[in-house]
């Protein structure tokens, strides 16, 4: 089966070895206080600042998700308010979390067809963070880095958080326009779900020293004690940070991946307008994703398609939320190869004859 689910999503073919080694080795057993624990965890966050651009001065933590990320941020950077910008489920779905946490934060939603202007909303002064889904997974669109560049302009105190789930490791990101960035393994890293990544600037860990915030198991300051030994102060994903460290080791700088992914990103918007019966659920050039492309179908042909493609060995991703049953979407991974896409587009043409 070739899957272009957005995720858990293709996993690159040499996990499988990789899973044979970490068994061998008893990497499955090893103690997350081991020196040979401490030795490759080193090495992955090593490869994650020089494989993915990552400035030296910036804190990368392990976590068990994304979305934990939404707790650690809440609970440990900001005191009163947030402010969160989205236009898909997960974004929303952030903005609903911290507002459990923090009754004051706010909400701006925006059509996923428009450009985010920062100006048009009434952000309060004393806004602490601005939250942007720089890649929403939900809809295939993506918060171009003028945009947030504006918030930082018009707020410079408040740090700029980000989530990047579903296009870390995928693009080019400059880390030093963010002062958080989180994600996730399981769709550009090409592993299996079970490890997240939180990315900190000297800004955001100055503030959390700040508020002081320590006592739970994930508070962001005991995270970042630990990690000056490159551990963890919780049993982490062991195996998940090994197999990272492996692919990290045979992947190619993110700046050769960033114009794969964007060629072929341009490719499939050129390609999927000539298909009968389907069309880009994002008509704004601006606006689309270069690692998910949303298409759009009556729920008629969307069903019809996603149980022909399952018949034909391809697995294609679901759409979400309200868009469930009238759109698709395909990953544009870095561990998807030319020839499974290639397989996809044959696929996708004779179905429309």
């Amino acid at each position: 089966m070739i899957t272009f689910n957005v995720g858990p999503s293709k996993v690159y073919g040499e996990v499988l070895q990789y899973l044979q080694d970490a068994y061998h080795n008893q990497i499955l057993s090893i103690s997350h206080r081991s020196k040979e624990f401490d030795a490759f965890s080193q090495k992955t966050l090593e490869l994650l600042h020089s494989k993915l651009n990552i400035p030296a001065n910036y804190t990368i933590l392990y976590t068990g998700s994304a979305t934990e990320s939404w707790e650690i941020l809440s609970q440990d950077l900001v005191m009163k308010k947030s402010s969160h910008f989205y236009n898909g489920e997960f974004g929303k779905k952030w903005f609903e979390y911290a507002k459990y946490i923090h009754p004051e934060s706010k909400g701006f939603s925006f059509n996923e067809n428009d450009t985010l202007h920062i100006a048009d909303y009434d952000i309060e002064d004393d806004v602490e963070m601005l939250a942007f889904t720089l890649n929403e997974t939900s809809t295939g669109t993506q918060v171009r880095e003028t945009v947030i560049e504006a918030a930082h302009t018009k707020f410079p105190d408040a740090l700029i958080a980000i989530d990047t789930t579903s296009c870390l490791g995928g693009i080019n990101i400059n880390y030093k326009k963010y002062d958080i960035i989180y994600g996730s393994v399981q769709k550009c890293f090409g592993l299996p779900a079970g490890l997240g990544l939180l990315i900190c600037s000297p800004k955001a860990i100055n503030k959390a020293n700040e508020l002081g915030i320590k006592g739970r198991y994930n508070s962001l300051l005991s995270m970042v004690d630990k990690i000056k030994a490159y551990q963890t102060n919780f049993t982490p994903n062991v195996l998940g940070i090994y197999l990272l460290n492996r692919v990290l080791e045979n992947i190619p700088n993110i700046n050769e991946t960033d114009l794969r992914i964007k060629k072929q990103a341009a490719e499939w918007y050129d390609f999927m307008p000539n298909i009968k019966g389907m069309g880009l659920h994002i008509t704004n050039k601006e606006v689309r994703s270069d690692t998910v492309i949303t298409v759009k179908a009556t729920d008629e042909i969307v069903t019809k398609i996603k149980k022909e493609a399952k018949t034909a060995g391809i697995e294609l991703g679901s759409g979400y939320g309200p868009l469930k049953n009238s759109t698709f979407r395909i990953a544009n991974f870095p561990a998807i190869s030319s020839e499974e896409i290639n397989v996809l587009k044959k696929f996708l043409t004779s179905f429309s004859k």
